[in-house]
Order: C-alpha cells, then structure tokens, then sequence
C-alpha cells in the first residue's frame, strides 16, 4: 500500500503538535480522519482546537471528524470510537498519541500528576486499542501506532523522571503485547519515538527555550508515521521505531528541512542516548 487513501485513522491528541501534523500528513493522501482532543474551544496559551484542525485536514485533501475526548473517560473513549465507525464505515488505523509529562523527581511529583501521566498515557492507550480492536479486525490493512519510546530497563531513563517513565514505557509494554497477542489478525502494533526532542507545546513549557531551537519540526514524525501506517500490517509489527532511522531507511538525505533552526545542533530526545 502506497497511501492511506480512503483509510480511516483515528488520532488521539490531534489538536496541535505531533497529533495535528499525523492528522494532515494523512489527509494528503485523502484519508477519513478523526480529529480526538479535549480542546473544542481556542485556548488562550495553546494553538489549535479539534474543529481547526478538522478544517485544515479538509482543505489538505481529506475527511475529518472533530470529537471532543477526554481519554481518561472509559465510556467517552468507546462512544468516540464507536462514532467514528458508524460516520466513516469502520476504523483502519489507531494512532495513540495524547500524552502527558511531568518531568519531575519522585519526591517532587504529586499524586495528581502520577495519576494524570498514568490516565494519559498508559492507561488511555490501552482502553483505546481495545475500543478499536473490534474495528480493526474488520480493516484490510490495520495498524495501531503509539508514539512512545524503544523499552530499556537502564535506571538512567527512570531515575530523573521516575513517573512518567513508567507511564511512557507503560504505552511500549502495551504495544509489545498486543502485537503478539493479535497478530493473528494481522493487527500491526508498533511505536515510533523521535531522535530529537520535536518542537511542540510539551517541549516549549518543559525544557529551556535553548532546547526548543535545537529541535525538529513534528512533520519528521508525521513523515515517519506515514512510511509505518502505509507498509503491509501483517509484516510490519512488534517493532519500536525511530524517526530518523524510518525516513533513513526510506532514502531520506534531506533532514535539515525538519530542523527549527537550521545549523543549530540537535538535541537527543528522552530515552534515545
């Protein structure tokens, strides 16, 4: 398969960043997408609502959906789903990429922000495949990509950030083990995590401004999740990806297109040394 035309991808987290940029590579191929997020309205610090980006995947060749979702909601979770089938016939492609970060030491980490990073990452991930399986099944090429990094028990990763590691590695573990258990669907189940730290609002409100222009645009990952979602399913699952190494493999040379600032060297994301 050379393109996701008249595929339908649902995307959690689709407002701004990553999410958006996924949404908009699929919609220039003409897929059907969904547009999942918890911002219907415009955000005073924050760009980009669900029904925005609708709209830009309409005008980038595709169809679109905008449901308001919040993952930590189980019921919300199955409806949106659910909605999605009914309006575009099915669903072929899940793509898990709500997340939240707190990149704060255990004693510096409340009970509130583990229990979010926990709903948010791990736990939604797992309530959303298994809202899609159902769908996927029925998908002649289906795919779930979840944007979270190769797993590594080296306590260096866990150490300076011990709540959302697990809860980061958490969406991995999800993904290694659905890729087994429905292979024989032929449900591809793979992650993809950046070589660099990409500008969005997570890195902008988490990391030096220094950090930001040292960083790459999210097209890298919307090119990189566009080259998995469009390989044969059944030949293309269990496996945790990398941005760069993708587009590499695919005859990429040109990266200095994704660069923030051209020249500037680049700063390694979490869990890639």
């Amino acid at each position: 398969m050379t393109d996701l035309r008249g595929k339908t991808v649902f995307i959690t987290g689709a407002t701004r960043g990553i999410g958006r940029e996924i949404a908009l590579r699929c919609a220039r191929d003409g897929a059907q997408v969904a547009i999942t997020g918890k911002t219907a309205e415009p955000h005073s610090k924050l760009p980009g609502t669900i029904h925005s980006v609708a709209a830009e995947v309409e005008q980038a060749g595709g169809k679109a959906l905008a449901i308001r979702l919040d993952v930590r909601d189980e019921e919300a979770i199955k409806a949106a789903v659910d909605q999605v089938a009914r309006h575009f016939g099915g669903v072929d492609v899940l793509v898990n990429n709500a997340s939240a970060i707190s990149l704060t030491h255990t004693l510096d980490t409340p009970a509130k922000s583990l229990d979010l990073m926990w709903q948010v990452n791990m736990r939604a991930t797992f309530l959303a495949a298994q809202a899609c399986i159902t769908h996927l099944k029925k998908s002649a090429n289906p795919h779930i990509l979840t944007l979270s990094p190769p797993l590594s028990l080296d306590a260096k990763w866990f150490a300076p950030h011990l709540a959302y590691s697990i809860s980061k590695y958490g969406m991995s573990l999800c993904a290694l083990g659905m890729a087994r258990e429905f292979e024989a669907f032929g449900i591809a189940v793979n992650c993809l995590w950046p070589r660099t730290t990409i500008a969005t609002a997570a890195v902008e409100f988490n990391f030096p401004d220094a950090v930001l222009r040292a960083s790459r645009k999210p097209a890298i990952v919307a090119d990189a999740a566009h080259r998995i979602l469009t390989r044969a399913s059944r030949a293309c699952s269990g496996n945790f990806f990398v941005d760069e190494d993708v587009l590499r493999a695919a005859g990429t040379e040109d990266f200095g297109q994704y660069a923030v600032s051209p020249g500037v060297p680049l700063f390694n994301d979490l869990f890639l040394g």
